[in-house]
C-alpha cells in the first residue's frame, strides 16, 4: 500500500484547506502548485493569492505544469493542488500518448516512498459538457480519480465544508 492520501471534492467544498490541515502535522512538506499562468484572469489570480496566504512560510514550493518530473525522486511529503492541472497538462496528447502518461503517473506514484497528499476536483456530478475537450477532462480525470484511489490508503471527500473518509464507507463497484 502506498502513502498516498487522496483529497477530492467540488469548487469550494474545502479540499485544499482540508489536505493543508493533514500536511501541517508534518515538519518538511512541498507544495506542488500545478496550474497555468493566468496572469489576465484576475479572478484566478486572487484564488491563488487565497492559497499562498493560507500555506506556511517555511512549506517549500514548486510551481509546474508537468508533475511526473517532480515525483521521480523523493522529496519527503508532498501535497499536490491539484490533480486537475496534471490533467489540462495532458488534453494536447493523443489517446494513446495519454494513456502511457498515466501509466508512468501510476509508475511514480507507487514508487514514491514519502507521504503525497493529492488534491483532486471532482467533476461531472452535473452537466455533460457540449465540448469534446470538456469531456475528454472529465473522462481522464475520471480515470486517474480511480487509478488513485485503488493505491491511496487514504481517501476522503470534502463536500460543503466537510470530510467524509470515505475507506469507512465505500461499497466496491463490481466490474
Amino acid at each position: 500500500m502506498s502513502n498516498i492520501i487522496l483529497v477530492s471534492g467540488g469548487v469550494k467544498s474545502g479540499k485544499s484547506e482540508f489536505a493543508e490541515f493533514l500536511a501541517c502535522k508534518d515538519k518538511d512538506v512541498t507544495y506542488i502548485a500545478l496550474s497555468e499562468n493566468h496572469s489576465n484572469d484576475k479572478s484566478w489570480e486572487n484564488r491563488i493569492k487565497i492559497h499562498q496566504l493560507r500555506r506556511p512560510k517555511n512549506w517549500n514550493l514548486i510551481e509546474t505544469e508537468n508533475l511526473i518530473p517532480i515525483i521521480q525522486q523523493d522529496k519527503g511529503l508532498l501535497l499536490i493542488d491539484s490533480l486537475g492541472g496534471f490533467i489540462v497538462y495532458s488534453l494536447k496528447m493523443k489517446e494513446d500518448e495519454w494513456i502511457e502518461y498515466l501509466k508512468d503517473f501510476m509508475h511514480y506514484l507507487c514508487s514514491y516512498k514519502s507521504k503525497i497528499i493529492i488534491v483532486a476536483e471532482q467533476t461531472g456530478w452535473g452537466l455533460v459538457s457540449e465540448y469534446e475537450i470538456g469531456n475528454i477532462y472529465n473522462d481522464r480525470l475520471g480515470t486517474t480519480l480511480k487509478e488513485i484511489t485503488k493505491i491511496s490508503k487514504q481517501n476522503w471527500l470534502t463536500i460543503n465544508g466537510k470530510a467524509i473518509k470515505l475507506d469507512n464507507i465505500f461499497y466496491e463497484i463490481p466490474k
